[in-house]
């Protein structure tokens, strides 16, 4: 599986950004995301920005990686999924609407 990490972009030097993650500085290629801008927080993926995204979107992910990384050293989850725990689950929008038209397999 591949996961995008969230990042948060401190400079811009053409297509490439400097970020910082989790306290620790790095780079990334920002071709994908040239609206990207500093204090901006990023999603990235092997080097590479994939999307903008916004504070709280990042707060979630880390969240959710860090509850993850918990959970596989033997603790627990904890908040990890609050927000997921309020609420049902939910399809797509383009599975929504599949099922909606009352398609039912491919």
């Amino acid at each position: 599986m591949c996961v995008g990490v969230p990042v948060q972009l401190i400079a811009v030097d053409g297509i490439r950004g400097d970020v910082i993650e989790d306290g620790v500085p790095g780079m990334v290629d920002l071709s994908l995301t040239p609206e990207a801008q500093p204090g901006d927080w990023i999603l990235a993926f092997l080097g590479a920005a994939r999307e903008v995204i916004s504070a709280e979107e990042a707060e979630k992910i880390s969240a959710a990686l860090g509850g993850l990384r918990s959970l596989m050293q033997g603790g627990d989850l904890g908040e990890a999924f609050a927000d997921l725990e309020s609420r049902s689950p939910q399809l797509p929008p383009h599975l929504q609407a599949a099922l909606d038209a009352g398609k039912t397999t491919a």
